[in-house]
């Protein structure tokens, strides 16, 4: 039979957690003509996760975990259960239930059909406010047009891929990481599913708008030099405003035989390609530091155990 592995990256989800091993099960249940493979990543819970996880294993071996040494965040949890994951083809998902697992089997359908990739779209938020809806569509507006790669639009991380697409995966490494545009950017046939997110069973979102911003940052600086170009675009109209600006002074000097007064120019001057400079020095701050991240070569995680077994490696290479 083939099997599919399911990765779950857990972060203080003791809460939410037994609603999840229960709607797995029934799950399981239903697709006997599967094995599974369930695997958490615990991303340096603070709660009782691990040890709900470890009572799952205990009672059903097909429930495994990833215990990491720390937090090293939802990004890098993926990729360690990329790198562990052992099925024919992986389901990323979370685990307050706001990724239904009810979708797992119509997404297996169309993996047997064909495709490679089975992305679950959302057509509705429940649960989340105007301001995040808002910004979430402004931000896939603003990737797509920077980006010369096809964007999935309203799409989390809850998708079915291939064993290929995982193998691809595999090979990228870099610390700065989004899976979103890693997705986009490996190509392959791609599924849209659709469904109506629902709001999270239990707990609290570990997510905040900080963290939001910064993987919005990530995703764009990870994905195309874009923004480097800026200072290209802005140096033509800057100049052409200027231009401007500068006969508009004479001409106003000769028609009313008046002077403008020379702070008021300096000032606005200043003011204007100052702020240019420190937009245009922010872009290449941010893509200096990732290089600085890139070159220590790092491993991306290092794990405490691997379902019980204390690992000596940092990484599955």
């Amino acid at each position: 039979m083939k099997k599919i592995s399911i990765i779950i990256p857990t972060y203080n989800e003791e809460e939410s957690l037994p609603f999840l091993y229960e709607k797995l099960n029934e799950i399981m249940a239903k697709m006997t003509n599967y094995d599974f493979e369930i695997l958490f990543v615990n991303d340096g819970s603070k709660d009782r996760t691990i040890e709900l996880i470890k009572s799952f294993r205990e009672k059903d071996e097909r429930y495994n975990y990833v215990d990491f040494a720390r937090n090293f965040g939802q990004e890098v949890a993926m990729a360690a259960g990329i790198d562990y994951a052992t099925g024919d083809c992986a389901i990323f998902m979370d685990a307050d239930l706001q990724d239904p697992p009810d979708l797992i089997p119509e997404m297996v359908k169309h993996w047997e059909e064909g495709y490679d990739d089975v992305y679950a779209r959302r057509r509705k938020r429940d649960g989340e406010s105007f301001l995040k809806r808002f910004t979430s569509k402004m931000y896939y507006k603003v990737l797509q047009k920077i980006t010369r790669v096809e964007i999935q639009k309203d799409t989390g991380n809850y998708r079915l891929i291939d064993r290929r697409c995982i193998n691809a995966l595999k090979q990228m490494r870099e610390s700065e990481r989004c899976l979103k545009s890693m997705f986009s950017w490996i190509g392959y046939k791609k599924k849209e599913v659709l469904f109506d997110r629902p709001p999270r069973v239990a707990g609290k979102t570990k997510w905040n708008y900080l963290k939001l911003i910064d993987l919005a940052i990530d995703g764009i600086t990870s994905f195309t030099t874009s923004p480097l170009k800026i200072a290209t675009y802005l140096a033509i109209p800057t100049f052409i405003v200027l231009g401007m600006y500068v006969i508009y002074i004479i001409a106003k000097c000769i028609v009313t035989h008046t002077f403008v007064q020379a702070f008021q120019a300096i000032i606005l001057l200043i003011l204007f390609f100052s702020g240019i400079q420190i937009l245009l020095l922010g872009i290449v701050g941010e893509y200096l530091g990732r290089i600085f991240k890139e070159t220590k070569n790092r491993p991306l995680y290092l794990v405490n155990e691997y379902n019980g077994i204390k690992e000596m490696n940092s990484v599955k290479n």
